[in-house]
């Protein structure tokens, strides 16, 4: 990831910690109910976001040369066989551990296999795709952190493939949800409908 990217991130990750400490604070026990869901919500795309990071910051670590063992302590456990089995439970990219050579192969194959699948049904149903994401972007008023999000939609629109939709739209919705719930109905139903694609070809013969 640039450099850029990376502070994108991190003003993102840090607006929404400022605007879930404000409900807090003013809240006091009753607080608005719109602000309360839109901290909760927040709070979501926190927890999303801290768990793609935390398996990137270990790859790094142990690119830059920081073995388990020194790991160990800034992942919470006791031991290098503990930092492994963590980073092995937490990074969406690997297989079990427990997995024999072959079950990982076949893992991995089945993994890019569904992939293929998502791709091919966003490709065939590109023009809906589209057609949500330009209502998407379409909303003014919206709040800093929910509008960079309809950003990242922006751009996905001027890629020819609208597979590069999908991640944006999906980030975007809980965004939605205080404002806009029926865009933000629409984009579940998207990931639920993708989520089906990937299951039906992980239990596809062959």
């Amino acid at each position: 990831m640039h450099r850029a990217e990376r502070t994108a991130g991190f003003g993102e990750a840090a607006d929404a910690v400022a605007f879930v400490s404000g409900v807090l604070g003013e809240a006091g026990g009753n607080g608005d109910v719109g602000e309360l869901l839109a901290a909760l919500v927040h709070i979501r795309a926190l927890r999303e976001q801290l768990a793609e990071w935390e398996p990137r910051l270990i790859d790094q670590a142990r690119g830059a040369g920081a073995s388990w063992a020194r790991l160990a302590p800034a992942l919470g456990v006791a031991s290098r066989q503990a930092a492994e089995r963590k980073y092995l439970r937490i990074n969406q990219q690997t297989t079990d551990p427990a997995m024999t050579g072959e079950q990982r192969i076949q893992a991995t194959r089945d993994r890019r296999a569904s992939d293929r699948a998502v791709a091919s049904w966003a490709r065939d149903n590109a023009a809906d795709l589209r057609r949500l994401a330009g209502q998407v972007t379409a909303l003014d008023g919206l709040d800093r952190t929910t509008q960079k999000s309809v950003d990242r939609v922006h751009d996905a629109l001027g890629d020819n493939d609208s597979v590069a939709l999908l991640g944006p739209l999906a980030d975007a919705g809980p965004r939605l949800a205080r404002d806009h719930p029926g865009l933000a109905n629409r984009i579940s139903e998207l990931g639920e409908r993708t989520d089906e694609v990937r299951q039906h070809k992980n239990h596809s013969p062959g």
